[in-house]
């Protein structure tokens, strides 16, 4: 299949397809409660079989959890907050290193990350997974302001290739494609226990001043508000599908903690207010250097007769 890198967009166009301040995508990921979302949409698209089964054959999940989210974190925030040349240089180097990621299926059909359609759903993964956790964890978007954050977001797209017809022009339409491709699409892959292990037995991460003594007492409350609220985001139905467990006392502890998180709106100050410029500068020089594709991936050794 062609690599189709025509379908990025000009260096003339970085600008006008780039977040600036107080614009709706700009807002809507600089609030640090958001992070909450990312076991969610990462569920989401691993689900997705090309991506599931792309990510267990080619991602450093098992072996670098911390280094693989960092750079997750980088591609979004620095495409939203470093500007129209960091933007454009990220959205080249996400679409090059996807080129090599190509397998089998268990049904026999091949799949390359090239598809526009695998593409597509991992952008609009992202977007689903903001304006739902502004409604869970924040405050709910406007439909004024879902359909001007999505308009915003589909521009950001064009930045790794994502084309116009690739996804609904409107969040009414977006909301359609999404409960489909839920219903029709979306299965278990190898890639779903492996997200769910590295939320709950994650590595202490290399953050400066983080000893392993404090992460042992932090990681199993952390662990589990990540389970409970990647799992309860989940739609019903898709979580059944995978066979996660949720009971009642499941969902009114997450209602509880939801709560909790949009009634701390009042007292979130510096990065927690405005995350997404904090988290560029700190980390600028990995982003200069490119670290948000670093390391192309290569198959695993125990899948090479997939290939």
């Amino acid at each position: 299949m062609p690599t189709n890198t025509s379908v990025l967009p000009s260096a003339e166009e970085y600008a006008a397809l780039t977040p600036t301040p107080g614009t709706p995508v700009w807002r809507a990921f600089s609030d640090a409660r958001m992070l909450a979302t990312a076991g969610y949409v990462t569920l989401l698209q691993v689900t997705y079989p090309t991506v599931g089964h792309g990510v267990h054959r080619y991602s450093s999940f098992t072996k670098d959890p911390w280094g693989r989210l960092l750079r997750t974190l980088d591609y979004v925030h620095g495409t939203i907050y470093g500007g129209p040349e960091l933007a454009g240089e990220i959205g080249r180097r996400v679409r090059g290193m996807h080129k090599t990621i190509r397998g089998t299926l268990p049904d026999g059909s091949r799949y390359t990350a090239m598809e526009p359609e695998a593409f597509a759903w991992v952008h609009a993964t992202l977007a689903g997974g903001i304006v739902e956790g502004h409604r869970l964890f924040a405050r709910e978007m406007s439909p004024v302001e879902k359909q001007a954050f999505w308009t915003q977001w589909l521009g950001v797209g064009r930045l790794i290739g994502v084309r116009e017809r690739d996804l609904p022009a409107d969040w009414a339409g977006f909301e359609a494609y999404f409960a489909r491709v839920v219903e029709e699409e979306l299965a278990w892959t190898p890639g779903v226990p492996e997200v769910l292990d590295m939320l709950r037995n994650a590595a202490t991460p290399n953050v400066p001043g983080l000893p392993d003594s404090v992460w042992r007492v932090i990681r199993v409350p952390l662990a589990w508000q990540l389970n409970l609220t990647t799992i309860g985001m989940l739609p019903p139905t898709l979580r059944e599908r995978l066979g996660l467990p949720f009971s009642r006392r499941d969902e009114l502890t997450f209602g509880a903690l939801a709560a909790g998180a949009r009634a701390s709106g009042p007292f979130r100050f510096g990065p927690f207010r405005n995350f997404g410029p904090h988290y560029v500068r700190w980390r600028r020089r990995a982003l200069e250097r490119g670290d948000v594709a670093a390391g192309t991936p290569a198959p695993r050794a125990d899948d090479a007769a997939a290939a």
